[in-house]
């Protein structure tokens, strides 16, 4: 159990499950890229952990940058993306893999396709950690998924809860 601000959380995944997701998420981008340089674009703040774990895996040469985009308050989403940091590299004609650390309702990836409709990308990709299938709108197709999970809110290895959180190894569930 973890106490952060007003909530607790029980323990959802252990830091050898995480890692296990994150050598087969490479494992597949390592295949899929063989002989390519992507770029993997990372959605921060989540993101961090993920990408630092998944790009020490990649045995392919790539390319990181990151986009920072906003669209939680405390544990619910507020159905409007906010813009924070844009891109700061060009895009064309290059492979591009948008990197989150989890997609539920897609809202956040939605408002990256349209950041992203106007670059002249060679290709296109979307890879997440956590997929959340019961919430997730359906707009657009996520090519990478590390695990689905049930419609719960969850903490720790880069996913927060008013800024607490990140520093988890593992990741917890709020507890009812």
């Amino acid at each position: 159990m973890v106490q952060l601000h007003d909530k607790t959380f029980s323990h959802f995944l252990t830091e050898f499950e995480i890692d296990t997701i994150v050598q087969e998420l490479a494992d597949r981008i390592n295949k899929d890229y063989n002989g390519k340089q992507p770029l993997l674009l990372g959605v921060l703040n989540g993101s961090f952990m993920f990408i630092s774990d998944l790009m020490k895996k990649l045995t392919i040469d790539c390319e990181l940058s990151f986009i920072k985009l906003a669209s939680y308050s405390g544990t619910e989403s507020q159905g409007e993306v906010n813009e924070l940091i844009g891109l700061s590299t060009t895009l064309d004609n290059k492979d591009v893999i948008v990197l989150e650390d989890i997609i539920d309702t897609g809202n956040t990836v939605g408002k990256i396709f349209e950041l992203l409709k106007d670059e002249k990308t060679k290709s296109l990709a979307i890879g997440t950690l956590l997929l959340k299938p019961d919430v997730f709108k359906d707009q657009f197709k996520v090519d990478y998924v590390g695990q689905e999970i049930p419609d719960a809110f969850v903490v720790g290895y880069g996913l927060d809860y008013d800024q607490l959180g990140r520093n988890l190894k593992e990741i917890y569930q709020l507890s009812n």
